[in-house]
């Protein structure tokens, strides 16, 4: 059974940093792409960040409004996904979520991953 966990959320101010992590199991992990996506009180899931898997070149996909502030990274050996959230801004508050779909490529639609984790709540206050 896959399962992916995610950790690390929590209260900021803006201008702070966090930084996510999100730890698999049960999948072959340095076969997937992985991503960050996240939801807000008023929109749908939309995508933050994705990291195709080394074989297909380690490729990265950050959002428009992320681009400058945010990096993502993985760690195969420890099967986990991790995404740095610097200069944080009251909109970046949003539910968190980390995915994966084995497969190459960067995907950036939620339809295209498989496997999702519980999420975790960012708050970026002013």
């Amino acid at each position: 059974q896959v399962q992916l966990v995610e950790t690390g959320g929590g209260v900021v101010q803006a201008g702070g940093s966090l930084k996510l992590t999100c730890t698999a199991s049960g999948l072959l992990f340095s076969s997937a792409a992985v991503g960050w996506f996240r939801q807000t009180k008023e929109g749908g899931r939309e995508y933050v960040a994705t990291l195709s898997r080394a074989l297909s070149g380690g490729n990265t996909n950050f959002a428009d409004f992320v681009k400058g502030r945010f990096t993502i990274s993985r760690d195969d050996a420890k099967s986990t996904v991790s995404l740095q959230m610097n200069n944080l801004k009251s909109e970046d508050t949003a539910i968190y979520y980390c995915a994966a779909t084995i497969g190459p490529g960067a995907p950036t639609f939620p339809s295209q991953y498989d496997h999702w984790g519980q999420g975790t709540q960012v708050t970026v206050s002013s």
